[in-house]
């Protein structure tokens, strides 16, 4: 684990850029015994040039066999123990766009979902409706007003909304709401400690009205909520590394876990790997890290769109050259987790690593980015959050240890 009182002690000044390049869900499996994994079947010139040319693994998020949501494995990108450090999805997708949570308000993430007559849901994600319909739908549920509490609730993305809640005497320790399965319903909020049920009836009596409110909606006509959590003040990503870091993403979750940390959130036009290269472009000057994330590599593993997801690694890859041509000292590519596309969920699978460092990388004869080069690379297996320490050395921005 990065061990952040050794890296405030090590870490030292230098004219070096880095870039952490985040294909989220990347990971995955064959669909036919000794086929491709989605990786190994797209076509990645790029990649398999700087494989050769670097070092590969694999990195294991949280703990072997646990299969980690996405704020925890970006935290473990990010050197953060997530077992240490948990954060609740809420806090983080509402930090995404710009919703204050103090301390002792409680976030959480809402998803639009669709019930039929009998009250189950039928579809998780209410179709995966627009940002654009989602949003009339969000002012209506901003406008419920319960007494003794202000709730912010706010359009996050598509089907996805933000909700804050701020008041006396709140607290977070709810369980989610969402069945994460088809056919049920979904499932009042539940409180688990005393100190949060008052929260968890005033979650049930705010899901009430909604449901009223959205009863005549033919998609987005229920809700469910998940990662209750509160502002958990974490260390900040400058004071541990020395590094003024930058993060470049579309969606608000990985915008939200990178403003926790501190790193500062960069706005952009547009969604292609070449917008992100292009962004990243644009503000090279002002910073020496990089958080760079692309989404759609996870979601088309969620919809279980095994060749498109490969599709998706192959533009990335097309548009490598030009986050190359801005000539990184050091580039990490990974994934916060992987999401098969025959699993169609995220997964424990350890997930592929690629560390690129021209100056002082060491080969070690792997020749394509895939699965099963990266678990016969040289860097082995290992906890993410052993990645930034390496991705420091490489930059040459820690000192010796010792005499």
């Amino acid at each position: 684990m990065a061990d952040f009182t050794l890296m405030r002690t090590l870490h030292q000044p230098a004219e070096t850029k880095m870039v952490l390049l985040v294909m989220d869900g990347v990971g995955g499996l064959s669909v036919t015994p000794g086929g491709p994994t989605e990786l190994e079947a797209a076509n990645t010139p790029n990649l398999d040039r700087l494989a050769a040319e670097g070092t590969l693994g694999q990195t294991i998020p949280v703990r072997p066999g646990i299969t980690p949501g996405s704020g925890p494995g970006h935290l473990a990108l990010f050197g953060y123990d997530p077992v240490t450090y948990d954060v609740g999805r809420g806090v983080i997708e509402a930090s995404g766009v710009g919703m204050k949570v103090g301390k002792g308000d409680v976030a959480a993430r809402g998803n639009f979902c669709t019930v039929d007559s009998s009250g189950k849901i039928v579809d998780r994600r209410a179709g995966r409706i627009s940002s654009k319909d989602a949003r009339p739908l969000v002012e209506r549920l901003d406008a419920i007003e319960l007494p003794g509490v202000q709730i912010d609730v706010r359009v996050l993305r598509e089907y996805r909304f933000g909700v804050v809640m701020r008041g006396d005497g709140l607290a977070p320790h709810i369980h989610d709401t969402d069945p994460l399965e088809t056919g049920l319903p979904p499932l009042e909020a539940v409180a688990s400690d005393p100190d949060s049920q008052p929260t968890a009836d005033l979650v049930n009596a705010w899901v009430k009205e909604a449901r009223k409110t959205l009863a005549d909606e033919t998609r987005a006509n229920a809700l469910t909520l998940r990662g209750f959590s509160t502002n958990p003040h974490l260390p900040q990503f400058d004071e541990i590394y020395g590094l003024n870091a930058a993060c470049v993403a579309v969606y608000p979750m990985y915008k939200g876990v990178a403003h926790l940390v501190g790193m500062e959130v960069h706005p952009f036009d547009g969604e292609s790997p070449d917008d992100e290269f292009a962004a990243a472009a644009a503000i090279w000057s002002a910073h020496d890290f990089f958080f760079i994330h692309i989404k759609k590599t996870d979601s088309l593993g969620e919809d279980g769109a095994f060749d498109k997801k490969a599709e998706m690694i192959e533009k990335v890859d097309a548009a490598l050259p030009d986050l190359l041509d801005l000539s990184p000292d050091v580039l990490a590519v990974t994934g916060d987790h992987s999401t098969p596309a025959r699993m169609k969920y995220h997964s424990w699978h350890p997930v592929p690593v690629l560390l690129w460092a021209p100056a002082t990388a060491r080969s070690d004869g792997q020749t394509h980015f895939g699965e099963t080069a990266c678990s016969q690379g040289g860097l082995g297996t290992f906890q993410a959050p052993d990645l930034m320490p390496l991705m420091m050395a490489h930059a040459n921005r820690l000192t010796k240890y010792g005499a």
